[in-house]
């Protein structure tokens, strides 16, 4: 099968966001099992949209990665994740006396309140989500997810690009 250079780098644009997404969320599953971290709602949007950037951009190698709509979804996904990591940075920047009312735990949530309840909670966060469980150089993991929209956004844009050559 001969490819033309643009279909291919393409490709490689989408397999390189596909495989950076399975990282991100693989980090996010070793923290929560390996390193005892619970996910707050907040982070289990994040993760998300991590997964539904990874599925975009996935579905695009399955079908043609030169379609720019792939792409284009993928960045949105992008910037709506990190819409919710930016959220969760400033709900951790608040006083003390400011931070919202800490709710049950998701898995309680779940099982016991009604879907709209869970998918505010989940969007709009709480006090859970103020938190700092981990930091690495002073930058929560929030901090490092927005870093990873960032990126996804990014090789989106250049798969994007790629397919227009």
């Amino acid at each position: 099968m001969n490819l033309g250079f643009s279909q291919g780098l393409t490709q490689q644009w989408a397999v390189i966001t596909t495989l950076v997404c399975g990282f991100l969320l693989c980090a996010a599953l070793f923290m929560e099992h390996v390193m005892g971290l619970a996910p707050c709602p907040l982070c289990m949007m994040q993760r998300l949209w991590i997964a539904i950037v990874g599925l975009i951009i996935y579905a695009s190698l399955l079908h043609n990665p030169r379609l720019g709509i792939y792409p284009l979804l993928g960045m949105l996904a992008s910037i709506v994740g990190g819409g919710f990591s930016i959220r969760q940075l400033w709900l951790q920047s608040l006083p003390a006396d400011q931070v919202p009312a800490c709710g049950p735990d998701l898995q309680y949530m779940l099982e016991a309140f009604p879907l709209s309840d869970v998918l505010v909670a989940m969007t709009s966060g709480t006090g859970d989500c103020a938190t700092v469980s981990w930091s690495l150089l002073g930058i929560s993991i929030p901090g490092y997810v927005l870093a990873g929209f960032v990126v996804l956004f990014v090789l989106c844009f250049a798969q994007l690009k790629a397919g227009f050559r």
